[in-house]
């Protein structure tokens, strides 16, 4: 069991990054102004899924094997960079439809399956777990595997409450948000420019941690 402190700290460090707008947070919005709170919560619970796929993945080691590894770094890090620049060009390059809140243009279940692909390649989530999380696990402790699991558990906690709360707030504010002239821009442009932005970033970072490795 991590120290209080070290929870403390930990906890802190997760509430930064999830501060931070993201492929979550954009996706939680766009689903939740799209097609409303349920669809929006049902979204969330993808995301958690997600986050919890990548939180496993540091409790047993993995993210302690790929850190060591740039080959294995870059794989993951270019698949989440490719994945979030053709999301942001197939964005770009089409108008996005018309929203119709009485006819919801995503369901509950592919809203949770598209959820659950998004964090599970989200590169600002793995970059955390890669180089972020190991720095809280105290190996002279000892039990270094129930150290990740309590801490990935209050990542993912963390990341539903905060996830949870942007669906709510956009779900509420939907009918305004709908009524005026800029959503359209901001799905189309700045959730487009958005995408590829991040995909350069990781890719970037994928890069650097080669050149160290």
């Amino acid at each position: 069991m991590p120290a209080w402190s070290t929870i403390s700290a930990f906890a802190a460090a997760s509430v930064v990054l999830l501060l931070i707008p993201g492929p979550a947070v954009l996706y939680t919005l766009n689903r939740s102004i799209a097609d409303g709170r349920r669809v929006g919560l049902a979204a969330v619970a993808g995301l958690e899924i997600g986050d919890l796929l990548q939180a496993s993945a540091a409790a047993l080691g993995l993210s302690a094997v790929i850190a060591t590894s740039a080959v294995a770094f870059s794989a993951v890090k270019w698949a989440g960079a490719i994945y979030l620049v053709i999301t942001g060009l197939r964005t770009l390059r089409h108008p996005p439809a018309p929203i119709d809140p009485d006819q919801p243009g995503v369901t509950m279940r592919r809203a949770f399956r598209q959820g659950v692909v998004v964090n599970a390649l989200n590169p600002k989530t793995a970059l955390f777990f890669l180089s972020i999380f190991p720095q809280f696990v105290d190996t002279e402790a000892g039990r270094a595997g129930l150290q990740s699991l309590v801490l990935g558990a209050i990542f993912v906690l963390l990341a539903t409450f905060f996830n949870g709360i942007y669906s709510l707030a956009a779900s509420a504010l939907r009918d305004l948000l709908l009524r005026g002239r800029a959503l359209p821009f901001v799905r189309r442009y700045l959730s487009g420019s958005f995408f590829i932005g991040l995909g350069v970033l990781a890719a970037g970072a994928g890069r650097a941690h080669a050149s160290t490795a």
